[in-house]
């Protein structure tokens, strides 16, 4: 069985477009077989969106994990002055991913890069922002938490969404440990919006 955390080019395309509204504004975007909510905006991501849409994010953010850019492309949508630089391991995704950047005309301040969690990424952002890829497992979802560190400027922060019964309060302890901090920004429908900022050393 195939995942979309994976890379899987046996996966039978069946190109379809899912549609929804965020601050009264209508989005469509392509989709497939092969990505995460391939079939329409997951509860998780529209609370993660509307919750950051009102933060200052700062100069330039880190989507990991962004599939098909719903998160980093919405936020870049509403915030001109925002450079996105989004990430995945899934080659389908980040294809479609630029698509929609294309379509939305944000390529001139998108950066889409195929990597392994932070196997390519390079420099500092002033926020990261992720719907984690739960059922890849706590070696690759920790892995993002804790490379965050690695990978944000002083006073950075790191946004995540996760379910309480995909063990959201054990993750609010993981950020408590290696941040020092951690807030909870939203929780809704049994999703929480996690922020952990890097303190100045």
């Amino acid at each position: 069985m195939s995942h979309y955390f994976v890379n899987d080019d046996k996966v039978a395309s069946k190109p379809r477009t899912i549609c929804y509204s965020i601050n009264g504004v209508d989005f469509s975007l392509e989709s497939d077989n092969g990505v995460f909510s391939k079939n329409d905006l997951d509860k998780g991501s529209e609370l993660l969106i509307k919750e950051l849409l009102p933060i200052n994010l700062g100069e330039n953010i880190l989507d990991i994990g962004c599939g098909i850019g719903v998160i980093g492309l919405t936020l870049a949508y509403f915030t001109p002055s925002l450079k996105v630089c989004l990430t995945d391991v899934n080659t389908r995704a980040l294809g479609l991913c630029s698509a929609n950047a294309n379509s939305l005309k944000l390529s001139q301040r998108v950066t889409i890069l195929q990597s392994d969690v932070y196997e390519k990424i390079e420099g500092k952002f002033t926020s990261i922002v992720s719907n984690p890829p739960i059922r890849a497992g706590k070696k690759v979802t920790y892995e993002i938490y804790r490379g965050a560190l690695e990978h944000l400027i002083d006073s950075g922060s790191l946004y995540i969404v996760i379910r309480k019964n995909q063990g959201a309060p054990s993750v609010m302890s993981y950020l408590e440990e290696l941040f020092g901090n951690v807030a909870l920004l939203a929780r809704e429908k049994g999703y929480y919006v996690l922020k952990a900022t890097k303190q100045v050393k």
